[in-house]
């Protein structure tokens, strides 16, 4: 039997010190927010006869003078540009200047957000997620409403919320990271993956907190601690399966899918690699040590 609880230190220096890179990351850079919350346009072109130089076409779109241009190489042979808001006769004014140049050229996407929307999508996408963290306190407490020794089921729900937490700190904290360096842009996309991680990763906990439940009635002799370690390896096989598979359809997805959830596969891998390993090494040990504190008081 692997003493998960024994070795907790292990895995709370290791989460800390992902948590502390993710929030320096957070407050030094913040996020690459996408044009669905900040406002403006992305067209995304193909050029089959070989994709010209972004100089070249800083060239050709300048005379349009739709302001700054942001010109991104995407796939083998595709460009995204990306510029303020425009309506319908300027977005076909900009693909006119690009087909009297490159004739063979064909759109595959064209997006345009406000600013006045983009910032409301914002605003409604924290809310979102906190009002789904609330529920979820509330849900797992209901769930453990009989669970009143040795430890209070709001406990449960509350250190659940902790490590959700965990899990989206450290994957925010990443996407900073790919955000800075790598210019990876977070959307609405980047949001509904959070959102789904949420549901992931309270879902793994849930086992493992309702087999903690189990073994709290049939092993009443046996210590908290050794109780939690038990209901640890008792669902350890069925964590981790259920954790690759997942990965490996969500791998498939980020290798073979389309350019436009290309990111939102990458968050789902991270998210999911975090909330199998939060729900094992986080949550339950959490929980031993809130215990152990009320104990001490």
């Amino acid at each position: 039997m692997i003493s998960f609880i024994k070795h907790r230190y292990i895995s709370y220096n290791f989460s800390l010190t992902l948590i502390i890179i993710s929030i320096v990351s957070l407050s030094l850079w913040g996020l690459k927010l996408g044009i669905d919350f900040t406002g403006g346009s992305l067209l995304q072109v193909e050029f089959p006869s070989g994709r010209p130089s972004n100089q070249e076409l800083q060239e050709v779109l300048s005379p349009l003078n739709f302001g700054n241009l942001l010109i991104q190489p995407s796939g083998d042979s595709d460009v995204m540009v990306r510029l303020r808001d425009l309506n319908e006769d300027e977005h076909q004014q900009l693909l006119a200047s690009l087909k009297a140049k490159y004739s063979d050229i064909s759109e595959k996407r064209f997006e345009s957000v406000g600013p006045t929307l983009g910032a409301e999508l914002w605003r409604k996408a924290l809310w979102a997620i906190g009002v789904a963290l609330f529920f979820i306190i509330i849900y797992i407490a209901w769930a453990f409403r009989k669970v009143t020794r040795p430890v209070a089921s709001w406990k449960y729900g509350l250190t659940a919320v902790i490590a959700l937490a965990h899990n989206t700190v450290i994957t925010v904290g990443i996407f900073s990271v790919l955000g800075h360096f790598w210019g990876v842009e977070v959307d609405s996309l980047f949001v509904s993956a959070l959102l789904t991680l949420l549901g992931f990763s309270v879902h793994d906990t849930i086992v493992v907190y309702d087999r903690t439940r189990e073994n709290i009635f049939r092993h009443s002799v046996e210590s908290f601690a050794d109780t939690v370690n038990k209901s640890l390896n008792d669902t350890l096989v069925r964590s981790i399966n259920t954790g690759l598979a997942t990965l490996l359809v969500l791998a498939a997805l980020y290798f073979f899918g389309g350019e436009s959830i290309h990111f939102f596969a990458l968050a789902l891998i991270i998210g999911i690699a975090i909330g199998t390993y939060s729900s094992i090494f986080v949550a339950s040990p959490l929980l031993v040590d809130w215990f152990k504190l009320s104990q001490r008081k």
